[in-house]
This record gives C-alpha cells, structure tokens and sequence, in this order.
C-alpha cells in the first residue's frame, strides 16, 4: 500500500463523510415512509387500514381513483377548488401588492399601526374569526357560495403576503424609481413597469402560498358551505372518514389528486423560491 493511499484509509475526513451520507439516506428514507405508504394505500383494491411496515406497493390497482372520479358532485368540488384557489391568489397577492408598495415606500399617519395590526392579526388562530367571519358571510348572502370562500381567504391572506412582499420591496434600490421620476413616469408607471417585474421571485413565492393556503384549507370550508355541491376537494376527503369506517384506499387516492396540483406548482416555481424567501424574509 503507497503512502498516499495509507493517508486516506487514516484520513477521519472518510469516516466523517460516510456517517454524514448515512444519516442522510436514513433521514431520507424516514422522511419518505408516510409518502409510500400512501401511496400504497392508494392503490390496493380494498378500503382497509395497511398495518405492514413495508412502504412498497404490492399490489397495483386503479379502482379507488375510479370510484373518486365517478362520486356524485367530484368534478364540481374539482372545480370549486380551483376556482376558489386560482381567485384568492389573484385577488389577494394583487391587493397586498399594492398595500406592500405602500407600506414600503411612503411614509403616512397610521403606517407603523397598520403593520403592527397586520402582525396582531397573524397571532391569533383562523378558527377565531370563524364566528364573526360566518355572519358576515350570513348577511352579505355569501354562505354555499365560492364567492364567499373566496372572500375570506383573500383577506386573511393579505398581511402574510404583505409582510412577504415589503420585505422584498425593501430591496429594491429607490435610485430606480428617482431616475424614472426624472424621466416623467407617474407613480402608477413605476410600480406596474419597474417594480412589479423586478419583484417577480417574491410574487412567485407568495402567489405559491396563497394557493396553497386556499387549496388545503379545512374548517372554514366545512364551516360555510353545507351543500355537497359546493364542497371543496379537502371536505371531500374528510367525507371518506367516518364515525365508524374509514375507506382508508379512498382517502389515500384522494390525497394524491389533492397533492398534484401544488407538487405541479413547485416544480413550476422552484427557480423562484430561493430568490423570493430569502429576500422577503431579510428585511421588514
């Protein structure tokens, strides 16, 4: 054995390698299981709960994606998310485009109180609004309506996406918008032609989450809308788990659809998600 090949078996560096690998692959693996195993789940032609350890499917069968698929009112429920979703991202990422902007670049009466109620209001939990949001929706005639839904989700969503985007706002450099000032742009101009494009990885990872928020929210949808018609995809789901029964193959079919959607939308954005997070996060 040559010196040099003696000096990488002492070398503790190795070791220290292949223990960090095998924490890895074993933190990987740990990390993975709940995914396989629903997976699994999802397709065995049976509604019984898996209580093997083994991830690994071992049967393959389509039946529980066909009997989601041909439920009464899935392709309405199908639609009500998207809707719902696609609206509160667009309504309430360009609402708190506009309130960041604001709070980022001009000073007012009332500017430090109004960030500091929108940071009140991401202390509490969202059931605690259930009540009163429930009768205002009752009063405006929006209960079993997507526009109600898509209401609320806008508006509770817009002080954590304006928090998101002032701080990326914050680091843009203002000499920009002096010298288009000089050059005779209005104030409308500058945001929409300079800004907004600039800010487009915070964009990207806000629009991201508000889609989430809105495509996986629960209570609120279960809270206000009692038609079956006008259920979204997540009250679905929980119709599969019963007081007595699960229909486990179902519920896990039906967790798959509901994940495409925003796995689609990470790949889609993952160039933007370093960039938006980091910066937005920074400063505020």
């Amino acid at each position: 054995m040559s010196q040099q090949q003696e000096e990488q078996v002492c070398d503790p560096k190795g070791s220290r390698h292949i223990g960090t690998h095998i924490f890895l692959i074993l933190f990987t693996i740990v990390t993975l299981f709940p995914v396989l195993w629903v997976i699994k789940m999802a397709f065995r032609d049976n509604q019984t709960f898996a209580t093997d350890l083994n991830p690994l499917p071992t049967e393959f069968s389509l039946q529980n994606f066909i009997d989601i698929f041909n439920a009464p009112y899935f392709g309405q429920q199908l639609f009500n998310s998207f809707v719902i979703s696609l609206s509160t991202t667009i309504v309430g990422v360009f609402l708190a485009c506009t309130a960041a902007y604001a709070f980022s670049r001009f000073r007012f009466p009332g500017r430090q109180a109004g960030l500091n109620a929108f940071l009140v209001t991401q202390m509490f939990p969202g059931t605690m609004m259930m009540i009163p949001l429930y009768l205002v929706l009752d009063t405006l005639g929006l209960l079993d309506q997507t526009l109600g839904l898509i209401f609320v989700y806008s508006t509770t969503s817009i002080p954590f996406c304006v928090f998101m985007l002032k701080g990326y706002f914050d680091t843009i450099p203002k000499d920009l918008e002096e010298s288009a000032l000089m050059d005779g742009a209005s104030q409308f101009t500058i945001f929409w032609r300079i800004i907004m494009p600039l800010s487009r990885p915070a964009i990207a990872v806000t629009a991201l989450f508000s889609f989430m928020t809105a495509w996986n929210e629960y209570v609120l949808a279960a809270t206000f809308m009692s038609k079956e018609s006008a259920y979204t995809l997540p009250v679905r789901l929980q119709s599969y788990v019963g007081n007595y029964t699960t229909e486990w193959g179902h519920f896990a079919a039906g967790a798959l659809l509901v994940s495409i959607p925003v796995m689609i939308l990470f790949f889609a954005l993952q160039k933007h998600l370093v960039g938006g997070l980091t910066a937005g996060a920074v400063k505020g």
